[in-house]
């Protein structure tokens, strides 16, 4: 009897440490899961109506500096994409004064901002009146790429519109060497856009999990191949994972 009762215990014992093992496994999956958008602040609260100069006053000027010379200079390029993976950031305090740094090694992922990142854009046949704008990351950790980029081609003075049906279900996480992209309707095709200019530069600012460009560094200068053409009908897609997705709006 002692011997029955003693395997008996043996193996409700036994059982409770699988049972504990695939509660832990679970829970290590949940936390892997990507970060939904639902679960962030929206985008258009804090400075999102700022312009990015604005922003980067408000947070005197704590971020870093434009990416080095050599960084964004392929205005024709599209970057070297492909395998960009959406992940939850288990810790985003990097995206201090620093811009993202990997200062902190504790920090598993980053926000993307100039100083870990490398952008360049390309004019496209089709959609008429688009570009992609690639975002790849140069850092030596992960970056979230936060909602949408806060572009300024000229003298602007406003954030564009941005395609609200482009925003993904969880935030874009980009690894080392891999990139994001996002879509941009320089001007409308039909002739319907107002206050239209002709552009010779480009400027990119960043935005942070709050929503804002708030300590996520400096804007950073793209260089365009030629003067691009934008009027009121300028237009961004939120950061994708895909060339195809950042160009289907």
């Amino acid at each position: 009897m002692r011997t029955l009762n003693f395997r008996r215990a043996a193996r409700t014992s036994a059982l409770g440490a699988v049972a504990l093992v695939a509660s832990l496994s679970l829970t290590a999956c949940q936390g892997d899961d990507p970060e939904p958008y639902d679960a962030l602040p929206s985008a258009s609260a804090g400075s999102a109506s700022k312009t990015p100069a604005e922003s980067a006053g408000a947070s005197g000027d704590k971020g870093t500096a434009a990416p080095d010379a050599d960084q964004g200079k392929d205005a024709t390029g599209s970057g070297s994409g492909g395998g960009t993976s959406t992940t939850k950031p288990k810790d985003d305090s990097g995206n201090g004064g620093s811009g993202g740094s990997d200062d902190n090694a504790n920090t598993a992922t980053v926000t993307c901002t100039g100083g870990n990142t490398k952008l360049s854009i390309t004019e496209i046949s089709r959609p008429v009146n688009h570009m992609l704008l690639t975002m790849t990351n140069t850092g030596s950790k992960a970056c979230n790429a936060y909602y949408y980029p806060y572009l300024k081609f000229g003298e602007a003075q406003s954030v564009p519109n941005t395609f609200e049906d482009s925003k993904p279900q969880a935030v874009v996480t980009i690894n080392p060497g891999e990139s994001a992209y996002a879509g941009v309707m320089t001007s409308s095709a039909d002739g319907s856009g107002a206050n239209g200019y002709s552009a010779k530069d480009l400027s990119v600012s960043f935005q942070n999990r709050d929503g804002n460009s708030d300590n996520t560094g400096s804007s950073v200068s793209v260089p365009l191949s030629k003067s691009v053409h934008v009027d009121s009908s300028l237009t961004v897609s939120y950061w994708q994972m895909s060339m195809d997705d950042a160009l289907t709006y």
